[in-house]
C-alpha cells in the first residue's frame, strides 16, 4: 500500500528548504535587484527544479518575498517578546498580524490567487503557502508542545491557522464588512478561544 505522507523530519526539510528560498529571494529585493529564478536558485544554493517545486511561479515567490520584507519588524519583534506565557504570545501575535494586514491585503489577495489559481499544484505533501504564518503561531503556542503532546500541539497550531491569515481577514472585511480595528479584536477573542479550548481538552485527559 502506498501512501502520499512523509515523515516529520522530511516535512520540516521542506520548509526549511521553502524558508531558505524565501529567504534568499527577500535578499535580493532587499538589494533592488529583480532577480530571475537561475539567481535565487544560486542564492538559495538549490537547483531550479527545487525552487519550481515549491513555487510554481516566479510571481507566486516574488509575491511571497516581498511580503516577508514588510513582516521583518514582526519577526523582530517576536524574537524579543519577554513572555513564555502562550495567551499573551498569540495575543501580541495577532496584533501585530493585523497591523500589517490592512496595507498588504493588496498584496494579500494577489498571492492567494497565484495559489489557488495556478494549473501546476506541487504534491499534496508540500503547502502553497502560509509557512510564515505557521512558524508565527508555532513561536506563539510553543510553551505547550510538551505539555499537551505532538498531535494536539499540531492540531492546535491548524486550528489557529483558520482564524490567523489572510483569508480569515478577506472573510472579516469582505463578507462581514468589518472595520480594521473590529477584525483584529475579533480575531484575537477566536484564537484566544481555540487557545483555551486545547488546553481545557488536555487538562480533561490528564485527570
Amino acid at each position: 500500500m502506498t501512501t502520499t505522507e512523509e515523515s516529520p523530519g522530511r516535512a520540516a526539510q521542506r520548509r526549511r528548504t521553502r524558508r531558505t528560498i524565501v529567504e534568499a529571494t527577500m535578499s535580493l529585493l532587499a538589494h533592488g535587484l529583480e532577480p530571475s529564478v537561475n539567481e535565487i536558485a544560486a542564492a538559495a544554493d538549490v537547483s531550479r527544479r527545487t525552487v519550481y517545486m515549491h513555487f510554481p511561479t516566479l510571481d507566486q515567490l516574488i509575491l511571497d518575498a516581498t511580503l516577508g520584507l514588510m513582516n521583518v519588524d514582526l519577526d523582530s519583534a517576536l524574537r524579543t517578546f519577554p513572555s513564555d506565557d502562550p495567551g499573551k504570545r498569540l495575543a501580541f501575535l495577532v496584533d501585530q498580524v493585523s497591523q500589517n494586514m490592512e496595507q498588504a491585503l493588496p498584496l494579500g489577495r494577489r498571492l492567494i490567487k497565484l495559489t489557488v489559481g495556478s494549473a501546476d499544484s506541487p504534491a499534496t505533501t508540500v503547502p502553497r503557502r502560509g509557512q510564515r504564518r505557521v512558524g508565527w503561531i508555532e513561536w506563539a503556542v510553543e510553551p505547550l508542545r510538551e505539555r499537551i503532546g505532538a498531535d494536539a500541539f499540531e492540531d492546535l497550531v491548524s486550528a489557529l491557522c483558520t482564524v490567523i491569515g489572510w483569508e480569515p481577514y478577506i472573510v472579516l472585511a469582505d463578507v462581514r464588512g468589518l472595520p480594521a480595528d473590529r477584525a483584529q479584536e475579533l480575531t484575537r477573542r477566536s484564537a484566544l478561544a481555540i487557545l483555551d479550548a486545547a488546553v481545557r481538552t488536555h487538562g480533561a485527559r490528564d485527570r
